[in-house]
């Protein structure tokens, strides 16, 4: 770990101090930002509990990282200063509805997408303190973009106590909860379109001729060197798309391509999509809680 990633985590590591944290629903991303906050220190273990509806699951993750293994989400909950919801948005409002009158108004951080703070502020019947947010996949590896949003009575303190608790497995940002769904589109669903394109570049690279391994790593270098060369340069990425496009070059050819295939109106289509179903998921979520 770098010298300032070091600094970085000491400083996150300030709003969580001795709290104790509950976390429910250990998949991917909840053992993703426990990892995180176990490698950074930024909580110890023995503050830690956690709960799946899968009971080999809660016993790997206690054993894997050291924390207590809830027997069941009341359980899990139990004295908790900041709960941490990790289950999928349709089972979101169910689980809420269990830990209803069990919880000792800690903070709330969800990642559910679709699910909005104030349906999460009904669900648990009080007046909770709420901050939602929408991390993606990329922090498995301590890369992830996440947005947060505070609920209407989530403090400054909250706000900096959920960026603690993201920001050791990469970049959080602060946004309207009105945008968090385009967040959900765009960053939340992104890495699996960034897949896509990486695929289809080996897979082009195979058709040109390339072996099928020497395509697939020239085609990873080449995307993550163009995103560490804007993120770098702060370059909008018109213009460094102008420093690669020679008069009557290759590039220009292939971008012409590109256009006319409507690559464009195509992500931003796949945004628009995955917006509309993150607020397809928060409706759902809701009419199935009304049954």
């Amino acid at each position: 770990m770098t010298t300032e990633r070091r600094k970085c985590y000491q400083a996150l590591t300030v709003p969580l101090g001795s709290k104790a944290l509950s976390i429910i629903g250990v998949g991917n991303m909840g053992q993703a930002l426990l990892g995180g906050l176990i490698e950074s220190q930024a909580i110890a273990a023995t503050q830690v509990s956690v709960h799946n509806r899968r009971p080999e699951r809660t016993a790997a993750v206690a054993e894997r990282f050291g924390v207590r293994a809830a027997s069941d989400n009341v359980d899990c909950v139990r004295d908790a200063d900041i709960v941490l919801l990790g289950v999928k948005p349709q089972i979101l409002l169910t689980v809420l509805d269990e830990l209803r009158g069990h919880l000792n108004d800690p903070l709330v951080v969800s990642i559910a997408a679709g699910i909005s703070t104030p349906q999460i502020e009904e669900a648990l019947g009080h007046r909770a303190r709420v901050v939602r947010a929408m991390p993606n996949t990329p922090a498995l590896i301590k890369q992830g973009a996440t947005a947060i949003s505070p609920g209407v009575h989530a403090t400054e303190q909250d706000l900096q106590t959920a960026e603690a608790i993201l920001g050791p497995t990469g970049h959080v940002a602060r946004v309207d909860e009105s945008l968090l769904d385009a967040v959900t589109g765009l960053s939340g669903s992104g890495p699996a379109y960034v897949f896509l394109i990486i695929e289809a570049f080996a897979d082009a690279g195979v058709k040109v001729g390339l072996s099928r391994e020497i395509a697939l790593d020239l085609a990873v270098q080449t995307i993550q060197g163009a995103a560490r060369m804007l993120q770098e340069t702060k370059m909008h990425p018109g213009q460094l798309k102008d420093m690669v496009t020679s008069p009557g070059g290759t590039a220009i050819a292939g971008l012409h391509t590109l256009e006319e295939g409507g690559m464009r109106t195509t992500i931003m289509n796949a945004v628009e999509a995955a917006t509309r179903r993150a607020k397809e998921l928060g409706g759902q979520a809701s009419s199935s809680s009304d049954r």
